[in-house]
């Protein structure tokens, strides 16, 4: 099948998306919207619906270092309501080198934009690229258009869930205590997000905090109290310069600086970094780094 077969495939599927459908989402029944991901998405603290699509095909290394899906190699597609029958969507897709035009001309084509494209960490094996994509338009199709875009990846078809323990190898009372922020088990990772105090607008719209405008801190533990960490500052200008400095005194890697987003307010810059030493330590310097923003 060609690129442009599939891509009048992709519209008379949107043909025959009912009305019905579109009043179920507006009703706050995602049920229409899941199908068409192919997968159930989970209802955040600030009502956006998020969808994860975790790598776990990859088999990345860096610094000898084996990383999992929920360190840094989970896709995610999050829908925020913004009217009865509109959705702004933002995402950040993880992808292999050949994935990425693939997968940019299948959103394109159908109204989903690519707001960046580049690394979030440096040296791993094999080079992973991360997609970050915009859109706002009725939720279904939205979803179907993204759905039909990752069928040109390798990503793994929806996992049925499987109770895991929260047990993890770190302490995490103490990098809850030391960073001030609560944290959860994921994926066998300890996933922190820090929200931003102000508002970030885009086309006039709110963007909630968990639409990839949060920092976020990963720890995946590497044995004996160590940990590998990666995530990315989310800062206005002024936090820049001040962050670099706290962080590369403190031993961490910075690994990207660059925007995930076109046209928001205030501009946000996103500070990718990385470090495989003692959680605890890691820990205070990432408090230290987060104490030099609002």
């Amino acid at each position: 099948m060609t690129a442009r077969t599939g891509s009048i495939a992709i519209v008379a599927v949107f043909a025959f998306s009912s009305v019905a459908a579109a009043q179920q989402v507006a009703a706050g029944n995602w049920a229409a919207v899941n199908k068409a991901m192919g997968r159930s998405g989970t209802i955040q603290s600030d009502g956006v619906m998020k969808y994860s699509f975790p790598r776990g095909d990859l088999d990345v290394t860096l610094d000898g270092v084996k990383i999992k899906p929920a360190l840094a190699l989970g896709s995610w597609v999050a829908f925020n309501r913004v009217s009865g029958s509109s959705a702004m969507v933002m995402g950040d897709l993880v992808l292999t080198q050949d994935e990425i035009q693939p997968v940019i001309t299948a959103l394109e084509e159908n109204g989903v934009n690519a707001s960046a494209v580049h690394n979030h960490l440096l040296g791993e094996s094999p080079r992973i690229t991360y997609l970050h994509i915009a859109a706002n338009g009725e939720p279904v199709r939205l979803a179907t258009v993204i759905s039909s875009a990752l069928g040109r990846t390798r990503t793994p078809a929806a996992a049925s869930p499987v109770a895991s323990a929260a047990a993890i190898d770190l302490d995490t009372a103490l990098i809850h205590r030391t960073l001030g922020y609560a944290g959860k088990v994921n994926g066998g990772v300890y996933q922190v997000s820090v929200p931003r105090p102000e508002k970030i607008r885009m086309g006039g719209e709110i963007i909630p905090p968990s639409m990839g405008v949060s920092t976020a801190i990963n720890f995946q533990p590497t044995g004996g109290g160590r940990a590998a960490i990666t995530g990315d500052f989310v800062m206005e200008t002024g936090e820049v310069a001040p962050i670099v400095r706290v962080l590369r005194g403190n031993g961490i890697a910075i690994t990207a600086i660059h925007s995930h987003m076109v046209g928001e307010s205030p501009r946000l810059y996103f500070m990718h970094f990385w470090a495989n030493d003692n959680a605890a330590k890691l820990a205070s310097s990432i408090r230290r780094a987060l104490e030099q923003m609002k």
